[in-house]
């Protein structure tokens, strides 16, 4: 028979295992301000397949214990200001695709999308960054952790902002030239499709918070466009810090989630907080 004493010490490994997993690494940060202020960071992976949840329980801690939900983009757009902004991500009558990039490009481009079931009409239509934003946001993003956390918001009445306006977040992408958006499309995004290795090498490290390896991976992935990596990734982390730091400092509680390649790396949003002397402790 187990005796009290043996059965206080099971009971105390089974809490110390599900403490484990919940509050075990993850791509999840508590950030705390010298004024006591704290807000928590999420990395997230803007698409999953339904085998990659449940999330670690730490997101849902996060967003639990938060008043506000912050994403990348603010999603308090209006239908038309979307619109009347990705017409712009289309070629004018008489022009297309094909003479804007190489013909190799073209030709690459062209298949993969038709194995996404995009037609080569429709492709040929689209400037190159409008061909990465669809990438961006088709397949499986409607399983990414944004998706995932918007329907927990919307489910609890939490308020959604952005770190970036529409705008903004959109000419990170429709600012680029032709010949950037090219080399993006097929340096970074397409070794990066679900199912490819590197793909699979980010995913674990997300998975078991490695925002350090995720860094190292995803400039291994862009090295040929150094260019096209500081737009995307050490520009913006350093133009949302004010932001991050407004939060800290309000008296509401905020889980700010963007990708999970812009927490780590000496560039990186964990980094310059801890520079300018915040606690940080991974959930």
């Amino acid at each position: 028979m187990l005796s009290l004493r043996n059965f206080v010490l099971v009971c105390a490994c089974l809490i110390l295992c599900l403490a484990t997993d919940v509050f075990g690494k993850s791509c999840v940060w508590k950030v705390t301000a010298p004024n006591g202020g704290t807000i928590y960071l999420g990395g997230s992976v803007h698409g999953l397949e339904s085998t990659d949840y449940p999330l670690p329980s730490a997101y849902n801690y996060a967003f639990d214990a938060s008043t506000t939900l912050v994403i990348e983009d603010d999603p308090n757009v209006s239908k038309r200001t979307a619109e009347k902004f990705y017409k712009t991500g289309f070629y004018p009558k008489g022009d297309n695709l094909r003479n804007h990039v190489d013909p190799r490009t073209y030709d690459y481009v062209r298949r993969v999308f038709g194995l996404m079931g995009v037609p080569e009409t429709e492709v040929a239509k689209r400037k190159p960054w409008m061909l990465i934003a669809m990438l961006w946001s088709g397949g499986t993003n409607e399983l990414g952790v944004e998706a995932f956390l918007l329907r927990r918001a919307e489910a609890n009445h939490k308020p959604v902002l952005g770190l970036e306006s529409f705008r903004e977040h959109g000419e990170v992408l429709s600012a680029m030239s032709d010949k950037e958006a090219e080399l993006t499309l097929l340096a970074t995004f397409i070794p990066q499709a679900p199912g490819s290795e590197m793909w699979k090498k980010m995913l674990t490290a997300w998975r078991r918070g490695d925002a350090e390896a995720l860094a190292r991976l995803e400039e291994q992935s862009s090295s040929t466009v150094p260019s096209v990596r500081e737009r995307l990734i050490a520009t913006r982390n350093r133009n949302w810090i004010p932001k991050i730091e407004g939060y800290l400092h309000d008296r509401h509680t905020y889980f700010v989630v963007a990708g999970a390649a812009h927490m780590g790396g000496p560039n990186g949003v964990l980094a310059i907080l801890r520079q300018r002397g915040y606690q940080i402790e991974q959930l």
